[in-house]
């Protein structure tokens, strides 16, 4: 039987127009984690302002087992909205993030998490093999990913992938923007927490097409001005330490 008040991990997963897929990707995940962490999990399905059937997917799935709980935003928000109101519905000491279009193998899971206690670190970020998607996607990727690099200095190899696991606590210190789950590391890491990655597997979608996100132009110049907006807040970070005499 689940307790809600401590589940070990809350999976948290952002659908827009999923109406294809959120029922596949539900039962996947549902079915990795009874396999391994029976009654210590929860899974929370988050509609971003879906116009689609998607809702009403959830609801149902909401309906069949306690585990599965349904959050909707109005209207729709974007992805980073619905990763923190997700974040903020959790109550698993641990977070897992992943799409919903299925691309995401919810195996990797677990073992992002146990990297994660292993190397004593705050968030741990997948960085997929063998990427399922076009020549544009992936260019865009290449792209935004050597350029955020370079400014921000996170040591992040793949930064869009969604496969993350975070410590619950920490997400509390973090600042939410639009577009901030694309800077997710460096953002944690300007609170002084650590980051690390592992790789991680990669599918093609299980139906569809891609709904958040757009060409490599669009997809571009929106990541160069959010990375301004980023660099802007790592130049202008405090930071120091408090030594207190006598000693506490």
């Amino acid at each position: 039987m689940l307790n809600h008040s401590e589940p070990h991990l809350s999976v948290v997963i952002p659908f827009y127009n999923e109406e294809e897929n959120v029922e596949k990707v539900c039962r996947e995940v549902a079915m990795v984690l009874d396999a391994t962490i029976p009654g210590r999990w929860e899974l929370l399905m988050v509609n971003d302002g879906s116009k689609d059937r998607t809702s009403i997917f959830m609801n149902e799935l909401a309906e069949e087992r306690p585990a599965f709980r349904a959050l909707h935003l109005v209207p729709n928000s974007g992805q980073t909205a619905a990763l923190e109101a997700g974040f903020r519905g959790a109550k698993g000491t641990f977070i897992g993030t992943l799409d919903g279009d299925g691309q995401n193998d919810p195996a990797d899971l677990l073992p992002l998490l146990a990297q994660l206690r292993r190397r004593r670190v705050h968030m741990m970020c997948g960085i997929r093999t063998n990427r399922a998607d076009n020549f544009v996607r992936r260019l865009s990727s290449k792209i935004a990913n050597r350029l955020r690099a370079r400014a921000l200095h996170d040591n992040i190899s793949d930064v869009g992938c969604s496969m993350r696991v975070f410590r619950r606590a920490i997400l509390t210190n973090v600042g939410f923007f639009r577009n901030a789950h694309r800077f997710f590391p460096a953002l944690i890491q300007l609170r002084g927490f650590r980051v690390a990655e592992m790789p991680v597997g990669h599918r093609a979608r299980h139906k569809g097409t891609s709904k958040y996100g757009g060409g490599i132009r669009s997809r571009l110049w929106v990541g160069i001005a959010d990375l301004l907006g980023v660099y802007w807040l790592r130049k202008r970070a405090l930071s120091y330490k408090v030594k207190e005499f006598p000693p506490t």
